[in-house]
């Protein structure tokens, strides 16, 4: 199972793409793979971190990021180098 955090913030028009995306992407690669999605305003110092650069996806075992912008074929070339 692939385990994915999803980097962004509430009202962020650009993490609700980034969170549909992920929806096709997931639906059509197959595999397991669970998403996490945090809110970078909620906890001290991402928002420093990540502020400029969400939505950022990260891969949760290795730390390996994918920052904005990303379109569906980045994920897809993301995921399978997760593999």
């Amino acid at each position: 199972m692939i385990r994915l955090i999803l980097y962004g913030t509430h009202g962020c028009h650009l993490c609700e793409d980034a969170e549909t995306m992920l929806s096709n992407v997931i639906q059509a690669h197959g595999a397991e793979i669970r998403i996490e999605t945090i809110d970078i305003a909620e906890i001290p110092g991402l928002e420093y971190r990540y502020g400029l650069r969400i939505p950022v996806l990260q891969e949760f075992h290795s730390g390996a990021e994918l920052g904005w912008p990303f379109d569906e074929e980045r994920v897809s070339v993301f995921l399978r180098s997760l593999a």
